[in-house]
């Protein structure tokens, strides 16, 4: 099952009381400020979470998988997020 934002901002409505509009004001506001920081090129740590990063890729050299043409891919940035020791452990506690 996908934990989606319609899920969490209903479960912020549920577990803290807060009216479903302000929950989902809530949950966007800190969704608005994690993109907004993403795109900043800055880090997000989330103690006993993890730690998502903004990378820079260079351009390299690809193939179309459908042609299979050599072709370059350009310059990019992606996100990775890595979690943390609590979490891993948590989640491989079975």
């Amino acid at each position: 099952m996908t934990l989606t934002k319609a899920k969490i901002i209903n479960d912020v409505h549920e577990k803290i009381g807060y009216p479903k509009k302000e929950a989902g004001e809530v949950v966007e506001t800190l969704l608005e400020m994690m993109k907004s920081t993403l795109v900043n090129g800055e880090d997000i740590l989330i103690s006993g979470f993890g730690k998502f990063c903004v990378k820079d890729k260079n351009a390299r050299k690809g193939r179309n998988p459908a042609t299979g043409d050599a072709m370059m891919l350009d310059k990019r940035r992606v996100i990775t997020f890595r979690c943390s020791a609590a979490l891993r452990n948590k989640i491989n506690q079975k």
